[in-house]
């Protein structure tokens, strides 16, 4: 009879040597991103009273709705999330039906808008003037629009389309869009593979001027990049990261600010956010957040505490 032996250390050396490197990309990945959250913590410090109040300061927030569930979209799963001050309502965007959504400022569903000819929509921005913006990540393109009070379709072949390039990305391509109305300018997002952020010239119109143009994205410590906001009031963003459960403020300059964690327990969150895919603010400084598959998050500031 034939006997099996075990294989000898000289021929399994290159296995172990493969799960010893999978291993450490692995715990590098998420030592990464909480050294990133240590160091955000300690530049924090960095800011005075005046700085903190004249930026979105995250620290300050508390969730005041919790995983309230959007109605209708049971099957659905929702990305992205923005705002528009004309209407004072929101709008999320949906994957596996492809849907604009239209909600209000407490989470319930408005209108539902069917888009023909997209794939998997997962970013959306409020322009100018009725103007609005949606990626497709997979088709990898940029779709400007103007939406109309009562639309209930929306067709691909009828809009603006931009191609975002990166051919190569698969599902980790484009997530995160915001216009950036002081700066006068389209903020992108890329997932991962790598996470970075890019600006294309925008008047919040149809066109769009020039290239897409990389920004620096260097001291982004996610793991993954989910959605973007514009603040109206400062004019920082807003940068949510799902996979790290985290939501970071940047300045005009891209350097980061403040930031909250997702994590049950902090900021007034009983559990911790599932998997945060969009994020928006409004004209007062609320924010608000949507969570695949179908949840719904409002934080607001807390007052000061009279001195008196």
């Amino acid at each position: 009879m034939r006997t099996i032996r075990p294989l000898t250390l000289r021929r399994s050396w290159p296995w172990l040597l493969f799960a010893a490197v999978l291993v450490s990309v692995a715990a590098f990945t998420y030592t990464w991103g909480w050294l990133g959250q240590v160091q955000y913590w300690a530049d924090e410090d960095n800011f005075d009273q005046a700085e903190r109040d004249a930026s979105i300061w995250l620290p300050g927030y508390r969730a005041i709705i919790q995983a309230k569930p959007l109605k209708d979209l049971e099957d659905d799963e929702t990305s992205d999330l923005t705002y528009n001050p004309e209407t004072k309502t929101l709008f999320t965007v949906t994957g596996k039906e492809p849907l604009l959504v239209e909600l209000t400022r407490d989470g319930e569903v408005l209108r539902r808008i069917e888009l023909v000819g997209f794939n998997n929509p997962e970013g959306v921005a409020m322009l100018s003037n009725g103007n609005m913006a949606i990626t497709d990540e997979r088709r990898r393109t940029l779709s400007i629009f103007k939406l109309g009070p009562v639309d209930v379709e929306l067709r691909a072949i009828d809009t603006e389309e931009f191609d975002l390039g990166y051919s190569d990305s698969g599902n980790k391509g484009f997530e995160g869009i915001a216009w950036d109305p002081a700066q006068q300018r389209l903020l992108l997002g890329k997932e991962r593979s790598p996470t970075a952020m890019f600006s294309w010239s925008s008047d919040g119109t149809q066109d769009l001027a020039g290239k897409m143009e990389p920004l620096p994205s260097d001291e982004l410590y996610m793991r993954n990049l989910s959605a973007l906001s514009v603040d109206p009031r400062t004019g920082h963003t807003l940068v949510l990261s799902a996979q790290s459960k985290l939501l970071l403020e940047l300045d005009e300059r891209g350097q980061p600010v403040s930031f909250i964690s997702l994590f049950g327990g902090m900021n007034g969150l009983h559990n911790s956010i599932p998997r945060a895919e969009g994020v928006a603010i409004d004209e007062e400084g609320t924010i608000y957040m949507v969570s695949e598959p179908n949840l719904f998050y409002v934080f607001r500031k807390e007052k000061a505490a009279d001195p008196s």
